[in-house]
């Protein structure tokens, strides 16, 4: 298990533990849009561990739309392609996450929040509700159980506490309903679970638990 820190240290192209910069994908796997049609903004990417159980030595990446900012919530067996199904009373599929071991750097990068550094660090015993990957989750409403479309139960890879911001480009617009107008947060700052896939149907099957 590790924590996530946030430097303030400026991140550059080849970067692949970062909030915002250039996003490393792999190959023939495009920047992810939001059903509006706008390209989703790089909230972070780390490589995972590779001690972290079933996940280690994969590239996470977890994008939202910039516009669209609100809760995820969908049913405990997720339909097919629910990554880019609008769900939960939303009229877009605005977030993305990604997995994957290419290494192939996007050619910008993102345009709206600060291309900044992160690091990964041992977590201890006081590290429990911290931005961190690998684990067991540390649940504020109780355990929440997903199934995949394929038929696999989703295993817990990271979380991302309560209110935690994301701090955007001077020149962004203010984000949505958001409790920081120098940053941008995910779903509304709750409390984000990453669920994934341990069959890896699909780079993008995951989800994000939300709780508050």
């Amino acid at each position: 298990m590790r924590v996530i820190e946030m430097t303030s240290e400026p991140a550059v192209a080849g970067d692949r533990d970062t909030v915002g910069g250039w996003p490393v994908l792999d190959a023939g796997q495009s920047w992810p849009e939001c059903t509006c049609g706008r390209r989703m903004a790089l909230f972070f990417q780390i490589d995972v561990p590779a001690d972290v159980a079933v996940f280690g030595g994969e590239h996470l990446l977890v994008f939202q739309c910039p516009v669209h900012n609100d809760a995820a919530f969908g049913p405990a067996r997720l339909p097919e392609r629910y990554w880019e199904t609008p769900l939960g009373g939303n009229d877009t599929a605005f977030w993305r996450i990604l997995r994957h071991r290419g290494d192939v750097v996007a050619a910008e990068p993102d345009p709206t929040l600060q291309p900044l550094r992160l690091v990964l660090r041992e977590a201890g015993p006081d590290d429990e509700w911290e931005f961190r990957v690998g684990g067991e989750p540390d649940w504020i409403q109780g355990p929440e159980e997903h199934t995949c479309a394929c038929g696999a139960a989703l295993e817990f890879l990271a979380q991302v506490p309560e209110d935690f911001g994301f701090p955007k480009r001077p020149e962004a617009p203010e984000q949505i309903d958001c409790f920081d107008s120098d940053a941008y947060g995910l779903f509304l700052g709750n409390m984000v679970y990453l669920l994934a896939c341990p069959r890896r149907c699909d780079a993008a099957a995951a989800w994000p638990v939300n709780q508050n």
